[in-house]
């Protein structure tokens, strides 16, 4: 594979209290450029997130970050330093950030309190042993200090991986795909532990996932990355409710762009009636258009006179999901309380209840 290509290292953000600032960042091998021209400040103490498909970049863009891949221009910086430079790559010891692997890379043949202190090789003893015991303590495992890392489960696994690359204060700590290892009921779960510690130990962090339970259960603010380039900057409840492009509002949460003309500068017509709120794109009135529907925008209510033909459902506990068909033949989806319980091929009432509008032109 070829080189990354060389270029001039673009003008740092100047923000006072960033932790971390990529520049202008961009990853090229030969004349295929991978990621292309991202800058954004990652503020001390926050955790970022970059959040995409497989194959969306991620990859490329983290090695970036941590100064261990090829850069093609701009660069990243942590206080005082660039941490990453284009056309070449740090050696690990020069990073100042700890890292958190997916396959959590603990050495079977030590115990937790010797995994931990491995990073802490160099400094006198007592400091060693004071610095194991604290993050043990910070991760709850304490009575777990001598057991080895087969006899763990994998979220006290997770724990001790996140509490090493914790061990020596690094600047920054990169975890890369974390939870992927774990089962769905684990990823949230963990994620939240997670965040707690690193807020406790004020750790400045950025999370590498394609999974948007654990972006939103552990990030303050999410980039989410598609063909390349980040898309949008914002919290989960922005990405979810304010999508940027077609790309985030189909990534993100569950949703249909439904038919819709536009009325006015603040109202769209749909067959299930006019929707009102600001819409961003300009668009003049009686203009084909499109608008985002998620499942908690549609209400079942039985007394609504437009009907829905259900074509498939999911139990999900608390609520059945329903896909139900309109009269057009659209097909939307639907939240419904699970003591509601209705048959594929059934028909039911349904209303449209959205507070706000997420609204794209039609796509020529």
């Amino acid at each position: 594979m070829p080189p990354a290509q060389d270029a001039t290292v673009a003008m740092p953000i100047d923000t006072a209290t960033s932790q971390l600032s990529v520049l202008d960042a961009s990853v090229a091998y030969g004349d295929t450029t991978v990621v292309s021209d991202v800058s954004f400040v990652l503020e001390a103490g926050n955790i970022g997130c970059l959040l995409g498909p497989s194959g969306c970049g991620k990859p490329p863009r983290r090695g970036a970050m941590a100064g261990a891949g090829p850069r093609g221009r701009g660069g990243s910086r942590v206080p005082g330093e660039l941490g990453a430079r284009p056309g070449d790559t740090l050696a690990p010891g020069q990073r100042r950030m700890g890292m958190v692997f997916q396959a959590f890379a603990l050495f079977p043949p030590l115990d937790v309190g010797r995994n931990i202190a491995f990073g802490l090789r160099g400094q006198p003893a007592a400091m060693r042993r004071r610095r194991v015991g604290e993050l043990l303590e910070l991760v709850g495992l304490t009575s777990a200090a001598r057991q080895y890392p087969h006899e763990l489960s994998g979220g006290m696994q997770q724990r001790v991986a996140l509490a090493r690359a914790m061990a020596p204060r690094p600047q920054m700590l990169l975890l890369d795909e974390p939870f992927s290892s774990m089962d769905a009921d684990m990823r949230e779960q963990i994620a939240r532990e997670v965040r707690d510690v690193l807020k406790r130990e004020n750790v400045t962090a950025i999370l590498v996932t394609h999974d948007q339970l654990e972006a939103f259960a552990m990030a303050d603010i999410i980039g989410v990355i598609g063909g390349g380039r980040v898309h949008q900057w914002g919290s989960g409840f922005s990405l979810y409710h304010e999508p940027a492009d077609r790309f985030v509002a189909d990534f993100i949460g569950q949703g249909v762009l439904l038919p819709a003309t536009v009325h006015d500068e603040i109202r769209v017509k749909t067959e299930l009636g006019r929707i009102a709120g600001e819409h961003p794109h300009g668009l003049e009135r009686d203009t084909p258009a499109e608008v985002l529907i998620r499942p908690d925008d549609m209400v079942y209510d039985e007394s609504s006179p437009r009907k829905a033909v259900i074509v498939e459902r999911a139990f999900r506990g608390a609520e059945f999901m329903y896909t139900v068909r309109l009269a057009s033949g659209t097909e939307v989806l639907c939240l419904v309380p699970s003591h509601y319980r209705h048959a594929v091929g059934e028909e039911i009432g349904v209303r449209l209840q959205a507070d706000h509008l997420v609204v794209f032109p039609v796509q020529e």
